[in-house]
C-alpha cells in the first residue's frame, strides 16, 4: 500500500517537471500542433535575442539574483555568528515565525510604502532633517523602488530570505555541534569570531546548499515582486517572458517559450556558479581556513534588529494607509481618516479570502500527507527518488515548467481550473513541506518504534500513539509552511487558473500597479494576516505539546502510562 501511494506522489509531484520542460521546449522550437505549427525551427530564440534591451534585462536578472542570494547568506551568517548560543538567539527564534509568515508580495508592498519617493521614509527625512524632495529629480528619487539597477529589489529579496535561511540553519548547526567546535577552537587560542569563520562557515555553507539554491532560483524567476518594486524599462527577464506569454498574438508563443527555456538555462548556469563558489570557499581556496589571521565579528544583532523593526513597522503603516482618506505629501500622518475603503472592498475581499483559504488548506493538507508518506517510505525501502529530485520545483524557474503543465492539463480537462490550481500549489508546496520535515524525521529515535512493535502493537497504532505525539509540532509547522507557500503563489494561479481563479496574491499584485495605496494596503494586510494566524497556531500547538509532556513526566495526567503503578506485587 505504501509503495502504491509513493508512486502516486511521484506522478503528482515529480513527473510534472518532465512534462513541463518537454512541453515548453517543443513550443520554443515552434512545434505547437493546436496552432498548426508542425515545423520545428529556432525562430523563437532569434526573436528573443533580437528584442531591444534583452541583454540588459538578462544581465540585470542574473546579478540581482546572485547579489540578493549572497547578501541574504552574509546577513544570515552574521546573525548566527553574533547570537547562536546566547540569550539573544531565543529572541531570534521567537521572531522567525512572524517574519516567515509575511509573503513576498505583502513584504514588497510594505517595502514600497516605506521607501517609495513619497513613502514614510521620505516623510520622516522631511520631518526630521527638512529634506527637500521637490528639489530632487525623478531619477534621483527612484533609488529603491523601480530603480533602473534593481538595487531595491536586491535589498528587499535579501531581507525577506534571511528568516528562511535562519530557519534552515537551525537543524544544520545542531548537526555541526557548534558548542564543541567553539570549545576546541578556544583551547587552540582562536577567538569565537575566528572559530565561526574558519570552522563553522565551511560546514554550514555546504549543508545550506539546497536552501541557497532555492533562494537564488526564486530571485531569478520572481515576477510578482519585480512587478511591484523592480525596474520597468527594461524589466527583469522573468517579467519580460511573462509579458510575452500574455501577448494576444498566439503566433508569437514560440518567443515566450524560448524565453522560458533561456531562463531555465540561466538557472542551470547559476546553480553551477553557486557550486563553484561553494567549492572555492570550502576546498579550492581554503588557505584562509588555517591561516593565523584573526577573524572579525559581524554586527549580526544590529542587522537583525533593523530587519525586525522594518518588518514590524510595515503592518501599522499598511493599516494607516487603509484608513487614510486624505494624506498629503510630506505630512507625517493623514489629515482625514475613513473606513469607506474597507466598506467598499469588504464584499469582494471576503470571497477572495474564502477562495484563497480553500485552495491553501486543500493544497497544504495534501502536500503534508504526501510528505509524511514519502518520509515513511524513505525509512522502509531503498528504491526511492533522491532528495535533490524532490527539490527540483524549488530550484528551477516556474515559468520554465508552467506552460508545459498548462498544455498537459488541456488534454485532460481544460475547464477544471480550481483542480489544476490546487494541483499546481501542491506541486510547488510539496518540496518545502518535505524538506521542513526532513530534519525532525532524521532526528527521531526509531528505537521508540521498535520497542512499541515488540510489545505487539500494530504499525499504524505505534505511529499514531508514539511517533505522532513526538513529531506533532514539526508536522503542524510544516503544514503552516505549506499554507504560506500556497497563499504566496502568483504565476501558478494565473497560468493554471486561466485568469478565472482570484486569490489575495493575484489581486494584491494587480492592485499594486494601479497605485491606489488604500485598496492595495487592505489586500496586503489580509495576505500577511492569514499565514500569521496559521504560524501562531503552530506555535500554540508546540507549547501545548511541551506542557503536556511535562505534565506526563511529572505523573499529573492519570491516563498516562508513566503515572500508572506496576500491576505485579
Amino acid at each position: 500500500m505504501l509503495r502504491a501511494l509513493y508512486l502516486v506522489i511521484v506522478i503528482c509531484c515529480v513527473l510534472p517537471t518532465v512534462f513541463g520542460l518537454v512541453g515548453v521546449s517543443l513550443s520554443s522550437l515552434g512545434y505547437i500542433p493546436p496552432l498548426a505549427m508542425h515545423h520545428p525551427s529556432l525562430d523563437g530564440f532569434a526573436m528573443v535575442f533580437d528584442w531591444q534591451g534583452v541583454w540588459r534585462s538578462i544581465s540585470m536578472t542574473v546579478y540581482s539574483a546572485v547579489a540578493s542570494t549572497y547578501l541574504a547568506c552574509l546577513i544570515t551568517f552574521a546573525v548566527l555568528q553574533a547570537s547562536w548560543g546566547t540569550a539573544f538567539w531565543r529572541k531570534v527564534e521567537v521572531s522567525l515565525s512572524p517574519l516567515l509568515a509575511v509573503p513576498h508580495v505583502a513584504f514588497a508592498i510594505g517595502f514600497a510604502f516605506l521607501f517609495a519617493p513619497t513613502g514614510m521614509g521620505t516623510r520622516l527625512l522631511h520631518e526630521w532633517f527638512a529634506y527637500d524632495s521637490a528639489a530632487q529629480g525623478v531619477a534621483d528619487l527612484a533609488l529603491v523602488i523601480n530603480d533602473p539597477h534593481a538595487l531595491g529589489m536586491i535589498l528587499m529579496l535579501a531581507l525577506k530570505e534571511v528568516p528562511f535561511l535562519l530557519l534552515m540553519s537551525i537543524s544544520i548547526l545542531q548537526q555541526v555541534n557548534v558548542s564543541q567546535i567553539e570549545k576546541v577552537s578556544a583551547s587552540l587560542g582562536y577567538s569565537r569570531a575566528q572559530a565561526w569563520w574558519k570552522c563553522v562557515l565551511p560546514q554550514w555553507l555546504t549543508k545550506l546548499r539546497f536552501p541557497m539554491l532555492a533562494v537564488m532560483a526564486y530571485g531569478l524567476s520572481v515576477v510578482d515582486v519585480a512587478l511591484i518594486i523592480g525596474p520597468t524599462n527594461p524589466p527583469t527577464f522573468a517579467v519580460l517572458v511573462w509579458q510575452w506569454f500574455n501577448d494576444p498574438d498566439l503566433t508569437l508563443l514560440p518567443r515566450a517559450s524560448a524565453g522560458a527555456v533561456v531562463l531555465f538555462v540561466i538557472s542551470l548556469i547559476l546553480i553551477g556558479l553557486a557550486r563553484f563558489i561553494e567549492w572555492s570557499i570550502t576546498k579550492g581556496l581554503r588557505s584562509w581556513q588555517y591561516a593565523g589571521r584573526r577573524g572579525f565579528a559581524l554586527p549580526g544583532k544590529t542587522v537583525f534588529l533593523g530587519l525586525l523593526v522594518m518588518s514590524v513597522s510595515m503592518m501599522p503603516l499598511m493599516l494607516l494607509w487603509s484608513v487614510a482618506q486624505r494624506w498629503r505629501f510630506p505630512d507625517l500622518l493623514p489629515s482625514r481618516y475613513s473606513l469607506r475603503f474597507w466598506e467598499f472592498e469588504w464584499a469582494s475581499i471576503v470571497g477572495t479570502i474564502e477562495q484563497s483559504m480553500l485552495i491553501a488548506l486543500i493544497s497544504a493538507s495534501t502536500a503534508l500527507v504526501m510528505a509524511l508518506l514519502a518520509h515513511e517510505y524513505r525509512l522502509r525501502y531503498r528504491l526511492q527518488v533522491p532528495g535533490y529530485i524532490v527539490a527540483i520545483p524549488m530550484l528551477i524557474p516556474q515559468l520554465s515548467i508552467l506552460f508545459g503543465m498548462q498544455v498537459a492539463t488541456l488534454y485532460v480537462s481544460g475547464d477544471a481550473h480550481l483542480l489544476w490550481v490546487c494541483w499546481a500549489h501542491v506541486f510547488f508546496a510539496f518540496p518545502y513541506v518535505y524538506l521542513s520535515l526532513d530534519g525532525p524525521w532524521r532526528s527521531y529515535n526509531e528505537g521508540f518504534t521498535r520497542v512499541a512493535l515488540s510489545l505487539g502493537k500494530s504499525p499504524l497504532r505505534v505511529w499514531l500513539n508514539v511517533k505522532l505525539p513526538i513529531l506533532l509540532p514539526a508536522i503542524v509547522f510544516a503544514w503552516a509552511i505549506g499554507i504560506s507557500v500556497s497563499l504566496a503563489q502568483y504565476l501558478p494561479t494565473l497560468v493554471l487558473g486561466a485568469g478565472r481563479i482570484s486569490t489575495l496574491t493575484t489581486e494584491a499584485v494587480a492592485l499594486s500597479s494601479g497605485f491606489d495605496r488604500r485598496v492595495t494596503a487592505i489586500y496586503a494586510i489580509w495576505q500577511a494576516l492569514l499565514p500569521l494566524l496559521f504560524f501562531s497556531f503552530a506555535i500554540f500547538v508546540s507549547h501545548l505539546q511541551v506542557k503536556y509532556r511535562r505534565l506526563s513526566i511529572k505523573g499529573l495526567l492519570p491516563n498516562e502510562y508513566l503515572s500508572r503503578k506496576p500491576r505485579h506485587s
